[in-house]
């Protein structure tokens, strides 16, 4: 049998779509239309090039190609690019470009950017972000970004794509468990929304030369941004009052990640304001932090509206005019919306502004698109040029897609080893849940059509063959239950599976939850199931964030459960895997499972540290002082493993000789630290040591397990954490296998903490490196 290649297969594709259109037109069916042409400037026969403008030349560097180009521009032109849909300038060939595309765990038609509606009607999508961060794998991470990359890429080709600039990832600390755009972000923990960044960046952006981009990756929204509409205080209107300590250890790092460690060539402000000054008019944050300490190379684009809500909603600009200027001047690029189109013109002619201000964002947009290729001539004949319709749902993709779900599903109960079910065991099943068989919750918010859609209720049905179901409520609000429907049918199964949790309907973009605990009636359909089953029931439960679910935890005939996240479209297939055992779990829980307890705290409260003055219990596991439900990390296997430190090295602290030590502020009377500036990068490089973990299962069956690395500080006074994750490994090992993992430890960045004035110190003394309960101390000394 003959292997066709892309080419030949998209040609013969062709011919098929004009065959199918033909007959179609005969008998009046509907075809979708072929792809057009993607929008490209510079082309060997266009205008621009001909007359040999600078902007058409590749061999120039692109900061020169795009100040020419916007030298070339009218007024009018200019202030026409200052909103996500930028209007083509046709006298010089330079195409319209739509900025905003969605991109967080797939493509998303929530972006104006992309359409399916052509030659191609789908795309993958993976496991919402929240899960995918529960596998701790970087490589995983990494694939999922170029997976996406590449089918933006493609539909970009195929001219189902008006830009390429992704606004992806959300990299925002999921500090609040009410948050309802927690299932967008990688948990509670810098370090790991840190790595999550910087692997999804380099994977969505390529890993070609820096002068050539796959897709531009814009990092959002920074920075203390977790609160949706709370008590009455809503994201448009909330003015976050975070220290200084508190951004730069906790709000900040993920986006220094960013942009720093993966070059991402956008960061999005929030809506909130940040001490009094909102994220988008903020100097220090956009233009002293971001693009200066922080060396953005790329653009600041603002959320949605954010410009015009200065105005409308803050209060902080009291024109228009006055909003796009404080915008501009505080080094925002670029403005979500229209606002800055309709009112910057005005602001040059009342001199609030200077056409200068303008082209300061300008050359940072179009050196962008420059990097993109859309100035280089038909982008289908560079290094990304031939990926086509062949390169969208392919089978790795798909496979990817169901590898990011298993891997990230958390086992949290498995009391006597209810799980794995052995599927020549189970006679019958009864699946019980509204969350069994609703394919559109599978993939949370931000989504576009999946090639395909896996609900668990088809996932246990490729197992079982006598499979009862039983939505037990409408929605996951359940409202109302058929409770006694659903105790009658587990009482006649041989097995219950409960498939409870939320929906968008209680935490999604603009909505945050009031309470933690599951919502409506399903807490006492599920104890009702559980009483009337023949043995103990397996709940599993979809949701994007946390839920005290103590009630099942400590009830003996609540045998096992697991947490999937929205597990994206393939999401039916991991779950029935690991309740079979053709998986081994593996994930670790991301965030702080709290009690309903901790509803009582304000979310409008931004402190991490805890006060025991007034009772304020911190937040996270690094500074939260309450009971939790599970704690984060926590996850169950079918395994068992060990883990423990085996050697470490030291730093070489005579390279520390000389160098003075900080004097320590009133409430840290005798702590002697090094600030980390004052160490400096070379010494901070000589400084790294490595560590070795081993780790071993014990069997009985093979699986992927994360290595967490901690470090904990001497005592936990002075705002230091209870300690602080500084690493982490996902490893692969069969039954029996035992392997050592070598970390590489920086004691300038794993070593340091941030003090009440925000500077970063490496206190002298002890540290101590940490796997579960074993540790190894780590002098800091002279």
């Amino acid at each position: 049998m003959a292997v066709l290649s892309h080419r030949d297969a998209g040609m013969v594709l062709q011919r098929l779509l004009l065959l199918l259109t033909a007959s179609s037109l005969l008998l009046g069916v509907a075809v979708p239309a072929l792809a057009a042409d993607p929008p490209f400037s510079c082309g060997p026969s266009s205008t621009a090039a001909t007359q040999g403008y600078a902007f058409c030349d590749a061999t120039l560097p692109v900061a020169q190609r795009a100040a020419d180009l916007v030298a070339l521009l009218t007024t009018a032109e200019k202030v026409a690019q200052l909103g996500d849909e930028a209007a083509g300038v046709p006298r010089l060939g330079v195409p319209a470009y739509k900025w905003w595309n969605e991109a967080l765990h797939g493509l998303a038609t929530s972006g104006k950017g992309l359409h399916f509606n052509g030659a191609v009607r789908s795309a993958t999508s993976f496991p919402q972000v929240s899960l995918t961060a529960a596998a701790f794998d970087d490589d995983l991470w990494f694939r999922i970004g170029q997976a996406i990359g590449r089918e933006a890429r493609a539909l970009y080709n195929l001219g189902q794509a008006e830009g390429l600039t992704m606004w992806s990832p959300n990299v925002n600390i999921y500090r609040d468990p009410r948050w309802g755009r927690g299932q967008e972000t990688p948990g509670e923990d810098p370090t790991t929304a840190s790595r999550y960044g910087v692997a999804f960046v380099k994977g969505l952006q390529g890993n070609s030369s820096a002068s050539l981009l796959q897709t531009s990756a814009c990092c959002k929204h920074a920075t203390a941004y977790d609160l949706e509409d709370w008590g009455g205080v809503a994201r448009y209107n909330f003015d976050a009052r975070v220290t200084a300590q508190d951004l730069e250890d906790t709000y900040n790092p993920p986006f220094r990640s960013c942009v720093v460690d993966g070059g991402a060539s956008c960061v999005m402000c929030a809506y909130t304001g940040i001490n009094g000054v909102p994220a988008c008019a903020n100097s220090d944050l956009l233009t002293k932090t971001v693009r200066g300490d922080w060396g953005l190379d790329g653009y600041v684009a603002s959320d949605c509206d954010a410009v015009a809500i200065m105005r409308d909603a803050q209060r902080y600009a009291p024109t228009p005019e006055d909003a796009v200027a404080l915008a501009l001047k505080a080094g925002l690029d670029i403005d979500c919306g229209t606002y800055m189109q309709q009112h910057a013109a005005a602001a040059v002619q009342q001199g609030k502004i200077t056409e200068d201000d303008i082209d300061k964002a300008l050359k940072n947009l179009f050196a962008v698109r420059m990097r993109l290729g859309h100035f280089d001539g038909d982008p289908r004949a560079n290094v990304y040029g031939g990926l086509n319709a062949a390169d969208i749902c392919t089978p790795d993709h798909r496979s990817l897609a169901l590898d990011a779900a298993q891997d990230g599903i958390v086992l949290l109960k498995n009391d006597a080893g209810v799980l794995p079910l052995d599927r020549a065991a189970v006679a019958s099943a009864a699946i019980i849940g509204p969350n069994a068989n609703n394919a559109g919750l599978l993939i949370g918010n931000y989504f576009g059509p999946p090639c395909e859609s896996v609900t668990p209720l088809k996932g246990v049905q490729a197992y079982v063959k006598d499979v009862r179901f039983l939505a037990g409520c409408r929605s996951a609000a359940c409202d109302v239950a058929d409770t006694d429907e659903a105790a009658t049918l587990a009482g006649l199964s041989d097995y219950v599976l409960l498939f409870m949790g939320l929906s968008q309907q209680q935490e999604s973009e603009g909505r945050d939850r009031t309470s933690l605990l599951l919502p409506g009636q399903q807490q006492s359909l599920i104890i009702a199931v559980a009483d009337a089953a023949k043995r103990p029931v397996i709940l599993v439960l979809l949701t994007g964030g946390p839920v005290d679910v103590t009630f099942a935890k400590s009830n003996p005939k609540i045998g096992a459960i697991l947490w999937a996240g929205y597990p994206g479209q393939a999401g039916g297939l991991a779950i029935a895997r690991v309740l079979f055992g053709d998986h081994n779990p593996g994930g670790r829980l991301p965030v702080t499972w709290y009690p309903e307890e901790f509803t009582k705290v304000p979310m409008t409260d931004m402190r991490m540290r805890a006060d025991p003055a007034t009772g304020y219990p911190g937040r996270s596991y690094r500074f939260y002082q309450g009971e939790t439900v599970y704690k984060f990390g926590y996850g169950l296997s079918y395994s068992s493993y060990s883990r423990r430190l085996v050697s470490s090295g030291a730093p070489n602290t005579d390279l520390l000789a000389g160098l003075s030590t900080m004097p320590s502020p009133a409430a840290e009377k005798g702590v002697a630290s090094y600030h980390v500036e004052h160490i400096g990068p070379q010494r901070c490089e000589q400084l790294k040591f490595p560590a070795v973990v081993e780790v071993e299962n014990h069997g009985p069956m093979d699986g992927k397990h994360s290595v967490l690395v901690y470090l904990r500080w001497a005592n936990a006074t002075a705002g230091r954490p209870a300690k602080q994750l500084i690493g982490f490994r996902r490893q692969h090992l069969k039954a029996g296998e035992k392997a050592r993992l070598t970390f590489d430890i920086s004691p300038c960045e794993h070593f340091s903490r941030v003090r009440k004035d925000g500077n970063k110190v490496v206190d002298r003394g002890s540290h101590f490196l940490m796997v579960d309960k074993h540790e190894m101390e780590i002098t800091f000394e002279v």
